[in-house]
């Protein structure tokens, strides 16, 4: 799907599918009732999707995120159900080529988010999947990520983000900052301690890409914070920062793991914030 925003044409990309444990991705929410909203499998995994924007504002082509590329045995596969896209397919739909991406915005560096920041080329050598991009991402993230612990470590593979580094592709940022007109990164710490959202202001109306804060719509609520998320409480204060705005400027929101709702603005109903489907193309 494409459409304008002011200045800016932004398409939905479509990364592939993985599958993660239902419970971890619901945390402390008991199960009878985060599966009324995504029904598990035999394996307790459900379904997730792996949501892209693609931003064209006239000068350069913007990529947020990378979905988990293409590099994967045979054997994580299978415990992830992953079914991803290689670059070149992810973006087809726009018309767009991997060579014709200028910047690459990871809003963090989990595997699901930057595993396609890099590919593996006919002799096997790990190289970039963007060639002519650059790459942005907080400076505190790749902190963590290079202080990988017991905890984080099966998260933050360090050939979605090492050979770039190494390369000086990386542009590394520090909190709030612009990257072109109307284009704005806002630390959304919680999950990691240093996520960042793509935030698309203008007159017509603001667009925030979500990332990890509320994988999908089912995670609106507050109390509904991943397993998996660092500092869960921190999390809880950063949808409290940022929901509330959404929903009383009625901001389109990108979910980035929900194959089913991607786009949707913010209802309050019975006193709880819930998402609610929309059309951006409209």
């Amino acid at each position: 799907m494409r459409f304008l925003r002011g200045e800016l044409r932004i398409t939905l990309l479509d990364a592939g599918s993985l599958r993660l444990d239902g419970g971890a991705m619901f945390g402390v929410v008991p199960r009878p009732l985060w599966e009324r909203e995504r029904a598990p499998d035999d394996r307790n995994r459900i379904r997730l999707g792996m949501n892209l924007l693609l931003i064209e504002d006239g000068r350069r082509r913007i990529l947020v995120d990378t979905g988990a590329g293409t590099k994967w045995d045979d054997r994580h596969r299978d415990i992830y159900g992953l079914e991803p896209k290689t670059a070149e397919e992810m973006l087809a739909p726009a018309g767009v080529s991997p060579g014709q991406i200028d910047l690459v915005v990871n809003t963090h560096l989990h595997f699901d988010h930057a595993g396609g920041n890099t590919e593996r080329n006919a002799r096997g050598e790990i190289v970039a999947a963007f060639p002519n991009a650059r790459y942005v991402v907080q400076r505190g993230e790749v902190e963590t990520a290079r202080s990988a612990n017991d905890r984080t470590r099966a998260s933050y593979l360090p050939e979605n983000f090492e050979p770039l580094l190494a390369e000086g592709r990386f542009e590394l940022v520090d909190g709030h900052v612009p990257i072109g007109a109307g284009i704005e990164l806002w630390p959304a710490p919680g999950h990691t301690p240093h996520m960042q959202l793509p935030v698309l202001v203008s007159p017509e109306g603001t667009v925030a890409f979500l990332a990890d804060l509320v994988p999908t719509a089912s995670h609106v609520p507050y109390p509904y914070v991943m397993g998996y998320d660092l500092e869960p409480l921190l999390t809880l204060a950063t949808k409290r920062r940022i929901l509330p705005e959404a929903a009383r400027e009625g901001w389109l929101l990108v979910f980035e793991h929900d194959d089913e709702m991607p786009w949707a603005t913010l209802v309050e109903k019975d006193g709880r914030l819930r998402a609610q489907a929309v059309d951006p193309g409209a």
